[in-house]
């Protein structure tokens, strides 16, 4: 059941205060309560819900601002609860009405809301904060008939772009990253062993259902075993002759186990006992013994759709080619940087060539700001002879050397060094963004344990990022403000508000906003 909270923004001079005093306008979450659209996702995430069945559901401000506040201070969900519960700002940004040193929900229910949002829903929620913040889009120019052609008749790759149409503006910056999964580092063995502890319980819980069935309870050598894993990975060096012999120990082990949670289901258990973690885990470990076992009979390393934990499945190894971490265990996603803003663009948990995207990545772009960028600046994997045709095509020039033997002339080989660059100092703006993701918020390493949470985790860490560049645009604007007024009161600080206003317009990121629109100074 969902109940619909009442129309309009909340104020903050109606907040009440049981110790007295009012709410400061000038707190950082009130000013980030007046930026997210609360009304215009409300219907959207009322729709999962029954009108007339069980008991009312918690709000989609009280669900998304409880997120946003979790990964915005970097703490776990109970610190979110107990920040809540003291601070009045934080509670008037979930929407509520007063204050209340009681916790207005349980820990457990940050689960449930970042299930219930979703990713889609947070990347609409993205979108409508950072059009608000950019300049109004121009219509975008209908697409031409050779837009969606990969191949033409023009090979020479090495050439310079068409000359940009008067439509071009602005500058695209793709780039992708892993955000790795809260996992145990993985080996085989391990795998194994973990595999086979948890069938030895799931032999110890059917068993007791046909107890008075069998003679005697199914041996699992599970103290044999378990001085087999450990005689192995206490030693330091561990040649490849060894390896392989403790995989073929726990594969034995893991087969008869297997073999043993058959017989004990045809002897009268049932399945049915189990929770549905538990015969997720049973699927799960089916599973890993099947792969474990092809790689080592084939004595292969890899494998198709390669599991690496058995609590979260999901995750797959991501090659990165990295230097100290050439493989990432998480979810790989693709992101576009466009005038200081983040969007999610793709969100895999398979690897993915990213150079796929590169043509989607530049018609979002289109479709945002109504117009084909400049310029787009990416790795050297995105210059492939597809998007270089079509980036010339559309007048568009994609950073990096052309293609094929490079030219003998001093002078265009220093030029191509200065082109190269330039065309670096602005890329390095989405490194900074993987920074700040990773170092500052949740991306460092996903707590998540679902797919789906997970997920929506990393969605919601890109719009925190965007709103705190919407919230250092307010902070811009009042300066701006002080500045003219100091500016219009004494003229002799004229020459040093006017170098001031400048400066601060540079703090922020790259890209004309409404902020430089509105108070730049003349």
């Amino acid at each position: 059941m969902y109940r619909q909270s009442s129309s309009g923004q909340l104020s903050f001079q109606d907040f009440y205060l049981p110790f007295g005093g009012k709410l400061s306008s000038e707190n950082r979450w009130v000013k980030l309560a007046k930026i997210i659209p609360w009304e215009e996702f409300e219907s959207t995430y009322a729709e999962q819900f029954s009108e007339d069945m069980g008991a009312p559901a918690k709000g989609f401000r009280m669900a998304l601002g409880a997120l946003i506040i979790k990964e915005k201070l970097g703490v776990s969900d109970r610190e979110t609860i107990d920040q809540i519960r003291e601070n009045p700002y934080l509670q008037y940004f979930l929407g509520l009405h007063e204050y209340s040193d009681k916790a207005p929900f349980d820990a457990s229910m940050l689960v449930h809301f970042r299930k219930r949002i979703g990713l889609d829903l947070v990347l609409a929620v993205n979108e409508s904060v950072v059009q608000a913040g950019m300049e109004p889009a121009a219509p975008a120019p209908p697409p031409s008939s050779e837009e969606g052609i990969s191949e033409t008749n023009d090979n020479d790759d090495s050439d310079p772009p068409a000359p940009p149409s008067s439509g071009n503006q602005g500058q695209l910056i793709v780039d992708a990253s892993c955000a790795p999964a809260d996992i145990h580092y993985p080996t085989d063995l391990d795998l194994l062993n973990q595999a086979r502890e948890h069938s030895e319980r799931f032999i110890d819980e059917l068993y007791q259902q046909v107890a008075g069935c069998l003679a005697k309870k199914p041996r699992t050598y599970r103290q044999t075993a378990r001085r087999d894993y450990l005689r192995i990975v206490k030693r330091r060096k561990k040649p490849r002759k060894l390896i392989r012999k403790g995989l073929r120990q726990q594969l034995n082990y893991v087969r008869r186990n297997l073999a043993h949670i058959d017989r004990l289901v045809e002897a009268g258990a049932t399945l049915a006992v189990m929770n549905p973690q538990e015969y997720k885990t049973l699927l799960v470990i089916h599973e890993v013994f099947r792969q474990q076992q092809h790689m080592y009979h084939h004595k292969q390393r890899r494998i198709d759709d390669r599991i690496v934990s058995i609590s979260q499945p999901h995750v797959r190894p991501i090659v990165r080619g990295k230097a100290g971490t050439p493989v990432e265990f998480g979810a790989k996603f693709a992101i576009s940087c466009v005038a200081g803003y983040v969007f999610l663009d793709r969100l895999s948990w398979d690897n993915f060539t990213e150079s796929e995207d590169l043509i989607s990545q530049i018609k979002q772009f289109r479709d945002r700001t109504g117009h084909y960028p400049v310029s787009v600046h990416a790795d050297q994997i995105y210059r492939t002879r597809n998007n270089l045709r079509w980036c010339k095509r559309h007048g568009i020039r994609l950073s990096g050397p052309p293609l094929g033997r490079p030219s003998l002339d001093e002078v265009q080989q220093s030029l191509l060094r200065q082109q190269a660059r330039a065309d670096e100092s602005v890329r390095v703006a989405v490194e900074g963004k993987f920074g700040q993701a990773k170092r500052r918020f949740g991306l460092g390493r996903v707590m998540a344990k679902l797919a789906q949470t997970a997920e929506t985790m990393i969605a919601i860490t890109c719009l925190v990022m965007n709103l705190e560049k919407r919230l250092r645009r307010f902070i811009v604007v009042f300066l701006l403000v002080l500045i003219r007024l100091l500016r219009s009161s004494q003229a002799d600080v004229t020459p040093f508000t006017e170098t001031l206003s400048k400066d601060w317009l540079k703090i922020l990121d790259h890209g004309k906003g409404p902020t430089e629109h509105v108070w730049a100074v003349e």
